[in-house]
């Protein structure tokens, strides 16, 4: 297929930011664009079964927070082949690995392998959400990659099938693709949105200096289904989530890790309406009804942020 870059002579009408900032530098033959990936936590988690390819079924609600990298990519010259076709610069909170590893360079040759004709572009970013935390940084980068170069380079895919590709890149990368509250099932790639919003509450993050790998997550759960499905639990008034939504992460992981325990513990005692560990961990999220005060003295050697 051949690269169709969209250049358009008005606003768009209903534009955010990351298009109006595109819009600006298409007008300068700037073939540009910045925007946000977000982070996300989930709502429950429950492991229900094992595939016989050796991954997990599962259930959880996917909710995006306002917890976001800075994203900027850059047309740099004509397509090309080997090394140099996408130039990733990375600044901000220190994650591990090579660059070649990152899910940004590996979205970007992903979508080469199906465009060709994809320019080779400079990719910069800004890690503002902590690796290692169950809250799908990573992820979600690789998919905005995805979202941006279809945008920047006019190729047409729907969202149907940028998700399709994304689940390439990881279990829950499609869930960025279009980042609203959704439930997830598979191993995180099938999708449904849901109405539940905690736009009126404080979403507390305390992230623990802990990296828990997924073979260690799975070690001692044991799949079944829960007593009542987390899309209904959340339903449900905030208040009666405590004793209802559950992570079954949070079994296997709180002995080895007895910080994920306390910290939560620890939300709930400032008083949270809902605690838990997103994702498999490591970082701890709390909702509350008004703004908890004095988080940074009582974790003073942990990430934390309040969204």
């Amino acid at each position: 297929m051949k690269i169709r870059r969209k250049i358009t002579n008005k606003y768009p009408v209903n534009y955010n930011p990351s298009e109006l900032y595109a819009y600006i530098c298409r007008q300068k033959a700037i073939i540009k664009m910045i925007d946000f990936p977000c982070a996300k936590i989930n709502l429950g988690l429950n492991i229900t079964g094992k595939r016989p390819d050796g991954y997990h079924d599962l259930e959880t609600v996917f909710y995006p927070i306002r917890l976001c990298d800075r994203l900027e990519i850059e047309e740099i010259g004509k397509a090309g082949q080997g090394e140099g076709i996408c130039q990733l610069s990375l600044n901000g909170m220190e994650i591990s690995g090579e660059a070649n590893d990152n899910l940004v360079v590996k979205a970007y040759r992903l979508l080469k392998g199906t465009y060709p004709e994809l320019p080779r572009v400079s990719i910069k970013l800004t890690k503002r959400i902590p690796s290692q935390a169950g809250m799908g940084g990573g992820s979600s980068d690789g998919a905005y990659t995805i979202r941006m170069l279809n945008d920047m380079f006019g190729l047409e895919m729907s969202v149907p099938e940028m998700q399709a590709l994304a689940a390439k890149l990881g279990a829950d990368c499609a869930f960025f693709i279009n980042p609203v509250p959704s439930f997830a099932t598979g191993i995180g790639e099938k999708l449904s949105p849901i109405n539940v919003d905690l736009a009126g509450y404080h979403i507390a993050i305390v992230k623990p200096p802990l990296m828990i790998s997924t073979k260690e997550a799975f070690a001692n759960v044991t799949p079944q289904k829960p007593v009542t499905c987390c899309k209904d639990i959340v339903a449900m008034p905030v208040t009666s989530w405590r004793d209802r939504l559950t992570n079954d992460f949070e079994q296997s992981i709180a002995p080895l890790h007895p910080e994920i325990a306390q910290i939560k513990q620890t939300l709930y005692d400032l008083g949270a309406l809902y605690a838990a560990m997103s994702g498999s961990g490591s970082a701890v999220f709390g909702i509350f009804e008004n703004r908890p005060e004095g988080l940074e003295h009582i974790f003073d050697k942990y990430f934390i942020t309040i969204v």
